[in-house]
């Protein structure tokens, strides 16, 4: 008899910390025997297809259906009727699109067993009555994982979850031979993320331009696309700073750019977990970080890099004044015992997780 597959399913717009962790883990998955297709919701942005492509040249087949609005009824009609199609064991969905429409869909084409994940801070959630929602989506799920244990506090405090529930399963990377070490004669910051407000990119900006006032050589790249692209190169134009930032656009891998940078800066206002991070420290590049969600488990601060408060340029300003990133980089044998610990499994820690979890007996959904 034909195995049923396992289908993890995404909105994806574009290559950012959940899409990067997927392109990781799910060829790893297939390696190791299981079945996996993966479903992307979209509404046919280019990032869409950047990461269609990416994924599917790893080997793992790829399905699509577009959204039209984020209440979409046909949309949710060709998903239950995909699902009744393929059958599948079970169904891991993926941020809050693929959660509302795949754990509805799902339980109604009863697939025996699905999981959910929760990757990130949104603004979204502290809107009235959406902690009431996802609560009750989630309720479908017979699994519900959190990238991170501030993640689940998060979801805790803003959503009324209970923080227990959740199985936390960090990203994970694997370590890609010996890092080039900072080859450069200026001090240059990198940035990776997509181009949203959450993410800290104007806190960045303005922070990078006081800090110029006392390095005129600093420089900073940022790797990434998104919305918020006109605003940002405008802002850097206002603060006078435009000849120093370059924006890259989409990168990948993004192991080149890093190790091109002296430090790899996080400045965002959320975030569930800090793939970047973790990609900067198996580079051995220190980290400057907001101390907010799951990044305060990545980053050891004075040992992997520096953890400051968040929507504060004036400590990133402090910091990187103070602070030379060669002579006072916290010691690249930290960053390799960070990649050893909780937060630096590698793929396969999750498909420990899956496997784990199918061995005993899943709970009921309430």
């Amino acid at each position: 008899m034909k195995s049923r597959p396992v289908i993890h399913m995404q909105k994806v717009a574009g290559i950012s910390g959940s899409e990067a962790h997927l392109l990781s883990l799910l060829p790893r998955l297939r390696e190791h025997g299981w079945d996996i297709r993966f479903l992307m919701l979209h509404e046919d942005e280019p990032g869409a297809w950047d990461f269609a492509r990416e994924l599917t040249a790893r080997g793992v087949p790829l399905d699509a259906i577009r959204i039209r609005a984020d209440v979409d009824p046909i949309a949710f009609a060709e998903l239950l009727a995909y699902l009744v199609r393929k059958r599948p064991a079970i169904l891991h969905t993926h941020l809050v699109h693929a959660e509302t429409y795949g754990l509805l869909a799902g339980t109604a084409a009863r697939v025996p067993v699905r999981f959910s994940t929760k990757h990130g801070f949104n603004e979204f959630r502290e809107m009235p009555y959406f902690g009431l929602a996802d609560r009750a989506v989630a309720s479908l799920a017979h699994v519900e994982i959190a990238i991170s244990r501030g993640l689940a506090r998060y979801l805790e405090e803003v959503e009324g979850f209970d923080g227990e529930s959740f199985e936390i399963v960090h990203y994970g990377i694997e370590p890609d031979g010996e890092p080039a070490p900072y080859a450069g004669a200026e001090p240059r910051l990198l940035c990776v993320g997509r181009l949203i407000p959450i993410k800290g990119h104007i806190v960045l900006l303005r922070a990078f331009a006081q800090a110029k006032k006392e390095l005129p050589a600093l420089e900073l790249d940022i790797a990434g696309r998104g919305p918020l692209e006109p605003a940002l190169r405008a802002l850097g134009r206002e603060l006078g700073v435009a000849e120093s930032v370059s924006f890259l656009g989409h990168v990948t891998p993004i192991q080149g750019a890093i190790e091109q940078s002296a430090v790899v800066v996080v400045p965002s206002m959320g975030e569930g977990f800090g793939m970047v991070a973790l990609e900067a420290m198996e580079r051995a590049r220190p980290v400057v970080a907001a101390a907010i969600g799951g990044l305060g488990e990545i980053v050891r601060d004075g040992e992997t890099g520096w953890l400051v408060p968040p929507d504060d340029p004036d400590a990133l300003v402090r910091l990187r004044v103070e602070v030379d990133p060669v002579e006072d980089a916290p010691a690249a044998e930290h960053a390799d015992d960070a990649l050893e610990g909780d937060a630096g499994v590698s793929a396969g820690g999750r498909d420990a997780c899956c496997e784990q979890r199918l061995r005993h007996p899943l709970p009921s959904p309430a």
